[in-house]
């Protein structure tokens, strides 16, 4: 990871860290997930600076070494998509390919629908642009748990920084949607004794350990749990940009009511008309970090296939 490049930029009253690699004149720019940082992206931004592109991964605002927001009560989840647009222009960069992974793709679709001249292409991970029926889920939803205030506090304050982030990688690791029992909370889902996935490293544990011990959980937790914030005013909601959205066939997000329903049925195609769909069959919701060789591989035959 050495020759991955670090800096600091400042971004709409807020210093963000960025890595980077690669000095091609396209550029692939990575928006990642919770709880994830510019680290999870690691073998993709190698793999496309080595296929000549250039590549930028930030640390969203209130994850890693990026500064909190400044005012939490106004957070808002267009501050991701505001911030990814600011980094264009701060690089210069005219236009791009935008990568997302969970929340990250959400970003990735608004800004492309908010500023579409602006992104070559989208890749997105584990996340169809779709709508799903969240209110089907009982209340021990881990979405719905962690929103309740002083919930998540309360349940992670029993454990150390590496527990908690472990913990959270093990059950979004499976394949079944964390949901709690009345009497239990989000961490009681994993046994003490679990280990984490064994395409984690103990240095790539220590590497998130370090960094949520420098953020906390809170400011990451913000948004997209804590804080709803604002929504655009978007009168058509279609994708104008080539999509490839890569699914791991065994990620959890797949039972979320009306996911599956809106992909095999060819739905998502009503709002994202130039879609195609990968499945990796034993992929889970970390898919880039678990099979990276075949991510990678996807990546790059699509932004090829559009061209540098």
């Amino acid at each position: 990871m050495d020759q991955i490049q670090h800096k600091y930029l400042d971004v709409r009253g807020v210093k963000l860290h960025v890595a980077e690699i690669g000095t091609g004149p396209t550029v692939v720019l990575f928006i990642h997930g919770f709880p994830e940082i510019w680290y999870s992206w690691r073998h993709q931004m190698i793999a496309v600076a080595n296929a000549g592109y250039r590549a930028i991964a930030p640390d969203l605002r209130g994850y890693g070494l990026s500064e909190h927001h400044p005012q939490p009560e106004k957070a808002s989840f267009m501050d991701f998509v505001e911030d990814t647009f600011a980094i264009l222009d701060s690089f210069q960069i005219g236009k791009a390919f935008l990568i997302g992974k969970d929340f990250g793709s959400w970003a990735v679709y608004l800004l492309s629908l908010l500023h579409p001249t602006r992104v070559s292409g989208i890749v997105s991970l584990g996340l169809p642009f779709f709508l799903p029926s969240y209110q089907e889920l009982p209340e021990g939803f881990y979405s719905f748990r962690w929103k309740e205030p002083g919930r998540a506090e309360a349940d992670f304050v029993r454990f150390d920084v590496k527990t908690i982030w472990k913990n959270i990688y093990i059950l979004f690791s499976g394949s079944e949607i964390p949901i709690a029992e009345k009497d239990k909370e989000i961490m009681d889902l994993v046994d003490p004794s679990s280990l984490p996935p064994p395409w984690l490293t103990e240095e790539d544990l220590a590497i998130y350990t370090s960094s949520y011990e420098n953020s906390g959980f809170d400011s990451p937790m913000l948004i997209p749990y804590k804080q709803p914030g604002e929504k655009p005013a978007i009168s058509n909601p279609k994708i104008e940009v080539p999509v490839l959205l890569v699914m791991g066939g065994k990620d959890y997000y797949l039972k979320v009511p009306g996911i599956e329903k809106c992909l095999t049925s060819g739905e998502v195609k009503e709002y994202v008309p130039d879609l195609e769909i990968k499945f990796l069959a034993d992929g889970t919701h970390f898919i880039q970090e678990q099979f990276p060789d075949q991510v990678n591989e996807l990546i790059i035959s699509f932004t090829n296939k559009l061209g540098k």
